[in-house]
């Protein structure tokens, strides 16, 4: 029996040690702020919140904007890291006029160096707009330790949102109609009448309720207009910029991970084109977010939290 004993424990001992070396041990991320040097500047991010489930890497929206659009996403009660970040030149990132460095290239390769900054092996791409854009284009280049996806309220092809743009426009005033027009043949996109349209279709399709004003004076932020421009155009609804040409539409059948894909009820992203994306991808969950326009955490924020908690949920099943 002794024999019998000492011969149980030693191989226990020796599974056990396999086991510890087979094991890959998962870099545990630490809440608070950080910057990470990238080319031009460096980028600003912070994790917020701990737990075992798969971190979330947060992409916002422009170009030229910053992640304080994704604050709500910290009521959703998750028990895992968010990562937000601001990409270079916008938000608490480094200020940027090198129209060079406002490339996707240059975005995918900001995110690339925060992932290895952070040592994820495994985590969440969740992209909002623009940040689908640069979602899409990562995950095409890194796709290895990406588990899943988030697309709200995407733009996949340029040619498409144009399209859903002119067809949002058509169902405003006349009069509002002949001042878009009138105004972009002259080019006069900073005329008070053009920016009143404007005004008004961002009111219907971009957000439909007000947002809570918040003083960020103090912040020193940098300003993301110049690479709004120079990458979209003058407005939501006219894209002049670098991403006129964007498609990415022949990518969606290579994505192999579970997808979330939703937009709002009156977004700017037509529930009809995004349905067809939704189409596109092999493992795709659609979802309309009902009396929201593009802003969808702002205008329902309890039911887009709901949308993907019960996703980040599934996924780390």
């Amino acid at each position: 029996m002794k024999i019998y004993r000492q011969l149980f424990i030693t191989m226990t001992g020796i599974l056990m040690l396999l086991i510890s070396c087979h094991t890959k041990e998962v870099k545990k991320l630490e809440s608070g702020e950080g910057f990470v040097k990238v080319d031009g500047g460096e980028v600003w991010y912070e994790v917020v919140g701990e737990g075992n489930k798969l971190p979330v890497l947060l992409l916002h929206g422009g170009p030229g904007g910053a992640s304080f659009g994704f604050e709500p996403l910290k009521e959703m009660s998750y028990d895992g890291p968010l990562i937000f970040m601001d990409q270079l030149g916008s938000g608490r990132s480094s200020a940027i006029s090198d129209t060079s460095l406002m490339t996707v290239e240059h975005y995918v390769d900001q995110v690339e160096k925060l992932r290895k900054h952070l040592d994820l092996e495994e985590f969440i791409l969740y992209g909002s707009s623009w940040g689908t854009m640069l979602g899409v284009s990562y995950y095409s280049e890194y796709p290895d330790a990406v588990k899943g996806i988030v697309f709200s309220s995407p733009l996949f092809s340029t040619d498409m949102w144009i399209a859903d743009a002119d067809t949002l426009i058509a169902t405003l005033p006349d009069s509002v109609q002949q001042v878009i027009r009138y105004h972009e043949e002259l080019g006069e996109f900073d005329h008070p009448d053009y920016q009143e349209a404007v005004k008004l279709y961002y009111s219907l399709y971009v957000r439909r309720k007000e947002s809570p004003q918040v003083d960020r004076s103090h912040m020193n932020l940098s300003p993301g207009k110049q690479i709004y421009e120079y990458m979209w155009g003058p407005s939501e609804f006219t894209s002049t910029g670098t991403l006129r040409t964007f498609d990415r539409l022949n990518d969606l059948g290579k994505i192999a991970v579970p997808v979330l894909i939703f937009t709002g009820e009156y977004d700017e992203a037509r529930p009809s084109t995004v349905g067809y994306y939704a189409s596109l991808i092999p493992d795709a969950r659609f979802v309309v977010i009902p009396d929201a326009a593009h802003a969808t955490l702002n205008d329902n924020k309890d039911f887009t939290l709901k949308t993907v908690k019960d996703f980040l949920d599934e996924i780390n099943r």
